[in-house]
């Protein structure tokens, strides 16, 4: 019993007098998960808290600007390069599609024109072709009607020819018939009157007087 107890009293004895290297004398010792943190990391995080954001550290501005004019004059050439001659290409081809539409339309609106113009012309002449051919054919039937008429009248004054002919005619008849009625009664006249018939040569005697 007194050699257990003489073997763990040295023990214990350095555990207690021995210390650790890599805390400093009389620092409490470390918490659990932050034993293996050396003090040198402890001092540059401290230094990094109180310095602030690097982007207001004035030790740090001529590398943060040299790394803006690089950004600024390589964003500068792809603009220059290949985004400005894209959209510059681009507005070019849409302001000639906007220039040749233009120009189509004023060229549909010409020949539309022509066309309107031409088929004016046209209208024109063929009203005009109408009209002569109303004024030839009124020319043709008036002339027709003209002819027409001549030659019913021909013919109604050959027929008054013919009737007044034949009227003469009746009336030679007629008075022929009239001169031998006169000279009969004249003779039976005459014949009751003397008692004897009358000549032909007194009655044509008497007709005179």
């Amino acid at each position: 019993m007194a050699m257990q107890a003489e073997d763990h009293g040295p023990a214990q004895g350095h555990g207690a007098g021995t210390t650790d290297p890599g805390l400093t004398p009389g620092a409490a010792p470390a918490s659990p998960g932050h034993e293996g943190v050396a003090p040198g990391a402890h001092g540059a995080a401290e230094a990094h808290a109180e310095g602030g954001l690097p982007q207001f550290d004035f030790a740090q501005w001529p590398g943060q600007i040299a790394w803006f004019l690089i950004v600024f004059f390589a964003l500068m050439a792809f603009i220059r390069f290949f985004a400005a001659p894209k959209v510059g290409g681009t507005i070019e081809a849409r302001e000639a599609k906007i220039s040749g539409d233009i120009a189509e339309a004023r060229r549909m609106k010409e020949e539309a024109d022509a066309q309107a113009q031409a088929a004016a012309a046209e209208a024109a002449q063929a009203r005009a072709g109408a009209q002569r051919v109303a004024a030839e054919a009124r020319a043709k039937a008036q002339a027709e009607i003209a002819a027409r008429l001549a030659e019913e009248e021909a013919k109604l004054a050959a027929a008054g020819a013919e009737a007044e002919a034949r009227i003469a005619k009746a009336r030679e008849q007629a008075m022929t018939n009239v001169a031998g009625i006169a000279g009969d009664t004249a003779q039976a006249i005459v014949a009751k009157l003397t008692g004897k018939p009358a000549t032909a040569a007194e009655l044509a005697g008497a007709a005179k007087g």
